[in-house]
């Protein structure tokens, strides 16, 4: 069932009025056949066209050119922009379920793609444990039991298999006070750290129930949830609980601090750079923008501009949608 309570958009990428797939099609033909291929033109209409129309672009190619335009793209480009350019084409489900599968085998960079999946969560990870199925003939659950260990993996399964309440529009305090106790007990409060209580409560309840577990959890721990996290775990399991306490507190502020580290860090990680801007492009990434300019004081336009080159670069400003 679709959940009912589904965020607002703020997409960077929005379906182009007065839409003729068979232009396009005809377009991106022309321009891969160009000596020495015209990077500009395929750049112009696969970063500018929503999700549906480059689907639609994709069946009129193979119509007009009698091959599969994934596989033309692959011939015609490489490097970065041959990765955006191809993350592009996949739906939202394939490209997650694809990136899933390399993370897992490169541990931490998995619990990325656990979190903030999107508008409605339940539904997303359902989608992507029928797609993962179906591309790699093997349940999502036992490719992540099978590469992880211990409280890690736990936390992992628990993510995909958990059915996460709804929001309510009715605030329980006792339950938000019970929560913010308990996670207090489970972990600073006691020797040791009781990882399972833990893992319940941020794998099950809603994002604006644990908000306010978080801001509440302040009253009984000298510590906030974060540094807590900090103190009492390590490895992949903080990088995770960190990762998920930072999403569920502010997710498109999540991205933009990754997207600022994955450009400033040393060879710029641009397989982050590119998960996030294909991903987000048409769920939020207008907000991410803004929470970039906020914490970074600088345009996350100019911030790409700088740290990026070339095609690869245009291309990522084109999806950017403009500068703040």
């Amino acid at each position: 069932m679709m959940s009912q309570h589904l965020e607002p958009k703020f997409p960077t990428v929005v379906p182009v009025r007065d839409f003729d797939p068979d232009k396009d099609a005809a377009r991106i033909e022309t321009a891969i056949k160009t000596k020495g291929v015209d990077e500009q033109t395929v750049i112009d209409i696969l970063t500018r066209r929503s999700g549906e129309q480059r689907r639609e672009i994709a069946f009129e190619y193979e119509r007009i050119a009698k091959k599969d335009l994934t596989i033309a793209l692959k011939g015609a480009l490489s490097g970065p922009l041959e990765a955006l350019m191809l993350g592009l084409m996949k739906s939202t489900a394939h490209y997650d379920a694809s990136e899933l599968k390399a993370s897992i085998k490169l541990l931490p960079d998995c619990w990325f793609w656990f979190q903030g999946l999107g508008t409605d969560e339940e539904t997303l990870i359902e989608i992507i444990k029928k797609v993962y199925k179906e591309m790699f003939k093997k349940e999502v659950e036992k490719d992540v039991a099978g590469d992880t260990s211990g409280d890690f993996a736990k936390l992992l399964q628990a993510l995909v298999q958990t059915k996460r309440d709804e929001p309510s529009n009715v605030v329980d305090y006792e339950k938000i006070d019970e929560d913010a106790r308990s996670l207090y007990e489970a972990g600073v409060k006691r020797k040791g750290t009781d990882v399972a209580t833990w893992i319940s409560i941020m794998a099950q309840r809603s994002v604006p129930h644990l908000q306010k577990v978080f801001e509440r959890y302040k009253s009984y721990s000298p510590y906030d949830m974060k540094e807590s996290i900090r103190k009492e775990v390590k490895g992949d399991l903080e990088k995770s609980f960190l990762t998920l306490v930072e999403c569920f507190e502010n997710r498109q502020l999540y991205f933009a601090n990754r997207l600022n580290e994955a450009m400033k860090s040393k060879g710029a990680k641009e397989k982050v750079v590119t998960r996030i801007m294909v991903s987000r492009c048409e769920v939020d990434l207008m907000k991410i923008r803004t929470e970039f300019r906020k914490q970074h004081k600088r345009s996350l336009y100019q911030t790409i501009s700088e740290h990026t080159k070339g095609d690869y670069q245009k291309a990522l400003l084109s999806l950017c949608g403009g500068d703040d």
